[in-house]
């Protein structure tokens, strides 16, 4: 596999209250690269890697990660083989019809969660054998292969929580289709406009996490904002464009919640100059880490994953 150029520094902020630098092991992909960039800023694997929007490291190890608008795979980090793959385009039904995937998730049993824009369902499939063993209908107001979802998570009660992007809302779905709960991203009284950086506005939502109290995060995507909002819809606790000292949030992307009750917020399109992953105190909105690598990675970052972190919320 080919290795990447000359370590580079990671960019470093102590928290206010300690003056021990944090770092992490991050997984990333941008510019056409999945990698792993350490706690030095040197890089200990990478391999040429097309874009995604989700990924996940299993307890082998190996990377379960997009390849391509609608294949799924399992990477062997170890040979850079393709060990298992799961193509939309050409499984259970979809044969002469768009589809794209953009959410996934290892799920127990040996199965996995596949959500499929264009035909609009969540499928669970047997790994072994690509056997649909659940499918979920998903409601979607202004359809489009590419815009139909973004993210989306199967919870520990068995429903699943979905961003709908073109839509600009969260639906939580029951295994039946029905949808039990659902928020639209507001917009703040502002116009959309449209674009990917920090100029575009709009409520194009790209994760969610269900909070352990039953409250709900969520990143807006090109609302350049992080909300807390609670069952009933009301906004407990935000993060917005400008609100951080010297950084601009852009197409908020993917939320991990540590196990210390720091966020680390994607921040995607953001441009040179600009961090593409922020952990924040929740306490204090004290910004306790940046990475920015944005020379090696470049302005589409759209995922990542903590490697360092056990138990993360993701």
């Amino acid at each position: 596999m080919k290795m990447l150029g000359p370590p580079l520094v990671l960019a470093l902020l102590a928290t206010s209250c300690s003056t021990t630098p944090v770092a992490h092991r991050v997984l990333v992909q941008g510019n056409g690269v999945l990698a792993i960039v350490e706690p030095d800023g040197s890089t200990s694997w990478s391999t040429a890697w097309g874009g995604i929007h989700d990924l996940h490291v299993l307890e082998s190890g190996n990377v379960m990660v997009q390849r391509g608008a609608h294949e799924v795979v399992e990477l062997d980090r170890a040979t850079g083989e393709v060990v298992w793959s799961y193509d939309s385009a050409t499984s259970n039904g979809n044969e002469g019809r768009p589809v794209e995937v953009h959410a996934f998730q290892p799920l127990e049993n040996e199965r996995v969660m596949i959500v499929e824009s264009g035909p609009a369902r969540i499928l669970e499939v047997e790994r072994a054998t690509g056997a649909v063993v659940q499918e979920v209908p998903l409601v979607v107001d202004r359809p489009h292969p590419h815009t139909d979802t973004r993210l989306a998570r199967k919870l520990p009660g068995g429903t699943y929580l979905v961003c709908h992007e073109a839509d600009g809302k969260v639906r939580e779905y029951a295994g039946d289709g029905a949808v039990v709960w659902e928020y639209e991203v507001p917009l703040f009284g502002r116009d959309p406009s449209v674009g990917h950086g920090p100029e575009a506005f709009g409520n194009k939502v790209f994760s969610a996490l269900r909070l352990p109290g039953g409250n709900t995060l969520i990143g807006t995507g090109n609302g350049h904002s992080v909300l807390e909002v609670t069952p009933a819809g009301e906004v407990v606790w935000s993060v917005h464009q400008d609100e951080l000292p010297g950084i601009r949030l852009a197409w908020v992307t993917t939320l991990e919640l540590l196990p210390n009750g720091n966020l680390v917020i994607g921040n995607c399109h953001a441009g040179p100059g600009q961090p593409l992953l922020v952990e924040l105190d929740r306490t204090t909105k004290d910004v306790v880490w940046t990475f920015d690598r944005y020379d090696t990675f470049g302005n589409s970052v759209p995922n990542t994953q903590l490697l360092d972190v056990t138990g993360a919320l993701r």
